[in-house]
């Protein structure tokens, strides 16, 4: 006998996720999960083509993504649903910011805020965008409406601070990074602004103290160590200052300024060979920087290679041929090897870019006194006292080769 085989169907109770749903796991899901996350948005969006949250916050997670168009059109979407929704319009801002379109970011902040005069963010990022539009005052008026709404907020007053004091207000740009601080004491960021501005005030000390706080926060930035050696330098702690070019370096190896402020240190301190060791690493580092020749020509002359020294200056000169104190310290170690013709070219031409310049015609005059052109090194050098009427030396010159030529009036 057969068996009767019975194949029971059960219904099959299979419940669909609602566009809440997705939109939830998403929302609910690690930062760490970006495409998890629009994947979910988009799942939501194609259950509820109207679903307005859903097409912002695919459009910020798009942003996060630096994929700014694509976060626009989500944004558009957004808006495109309901007008009057204000974050659509600051978070379009922004990416229209981030695609430097800061005439656009400025449109859609105004917006949100005209639809949330509350809206601080919407102030602070309008007040971003035009800073980069070199509209300070209009940026400054955005920061007094972010700190009028958050009177804590530490970062809109270091912002402020950076606007006054591209419009020069360096007193008032001081007194908000002061507030900054207050806030907070840890903002290291507002002690490395408000020392370039103590820096520009000659306050050089003022500005070394609060490099130190920089520092202290960002011990790795190679820019704070080299800024902080420029003070010095300004107060002639040259010592200071290598300590710090040196820490830049050390931080930065391809630092090329530290090497070359710090070999102007070193032959401030009549350390010539250690200047021209940090000069010929300029000079490596960018063969076409002419100061860095002409620097190092100086040092070479004083230790006495003036043929090395001709060279780097007549290098400096293929670089810059308007380069005036090149031709002149070139003419002085030219007459150094006796090359006196040589010399008063290289005078004339210094005095043909800088007619002001005392000095080129003293010089001048002195290789035409050993050229014994006395009525030329007279004239030489009474235009010299004519550009500077205390020159003493050239008084001396003038007088002894007066003397020799018997001429006593």
């Amino acid at each position: 006998m057969k068996k009767l085989i019975i194949l029971m169907m059960f219904p099959c109770f299979c419940i669909g996720q609602t566009a809440e749903d997705y939109f939830n796991k998403a929302y609910n899901a690690s930062e760490k999960l970006l495409q998890f996350k629009i994947d979910n948005y988009t799942k939501a969006i194609e259950l509820n083509p109207n679903y307005i949250s859903a097409y912002n916050n695919r459009g910020n997670i798009k942003g996060k993504l630096e994929e700014y168009q694509d976060a626009i059109d989500d944004y558009n979407k957004a808006i495109n649903l309901n007008p009057d929704y204000s974050a659509a319009f600051n978070n379009r801002g922004f990416a229209k910011y981030s695609l430097k379109d800061y005439d656009g970011a400025i449109a859609d902040y105004t917006k949100a805020i005209e639809l949330d005069t509350k809206y601080v963010l919407a102030y602070y990022n309008r007040g971003k965008s035009k800073t980069d539009l070199e509209d300070f005052k209009g940026a400054i008026e955005d920061y007094n409406k972010v700190i009028e709404l958050d009177p804590k907020d530490a970062e809109t007053y270091n912002l402020r601070a950076d606007a006054k004091a591209n419009l020069e207000d360096y007193s008032g740009s001081i007194e908000d990074y002061t507030k900054a601080i207050e806030l907070d004491a840890n903002y290291g960021l507002a002690y490395y602004s408000r020392a370039g501005v103590k820096v520009y005030l000659e306050d050089f000390s003022g500005a070394i103290e609060d490099y130190t706080k920089a520092i202290g926060f960002y011990p790795l930035y190679a820019a704070t160590h080299y800024l902080r050696a420029n003070a010095k330098r300004d107060i002639q702690d040259y010592n200071g200052a290598i300590a710090d070019y040196s820490n830049a370096i050390d931080l930065e190896p391809e630092y090329t300024n530290a090497y070359y402020f710090r070999g102007k240190s070193k032959a401030d301190l009549e350390d010539y060979g250690g200047a021209i060791a940090d000069y010929n690493k300029v000079i490596e580092l960018d063969s076409e920087d002419s100061y860095a020749y002409y620097f190092r020509g100086i040092s070479k002359a004083n230790l006495e290679d003036f043929k090395g020294a001709i060279t780097d200056y007549t290098k400096t000169i293929e670089l810059d041929s308007e380069y005036a104190d090149a031709y002149y310290y070139r003419g002085i170690s030219k007459a150094d090897l006796e090359d006196f013709k040589g010399a008063i070219a290289d005078y004339t031409k210094a005095i043909e870019l800088d007619s002001q310049d005392a000095y080129a015609y003293y010089f001048r005059g002195i290789s035409k006194a050993d050229l014994q052109d006395f009525k030329g090194a007279i004239a030489d050098y009474t235009k010299a006292i004519d550009l500077d009427s205390e020159y003493a030396n050239a008084y001396y010159s003038r007088a002894e080769l007066k003397a020799d030529l018997e001429d006593f009036k």
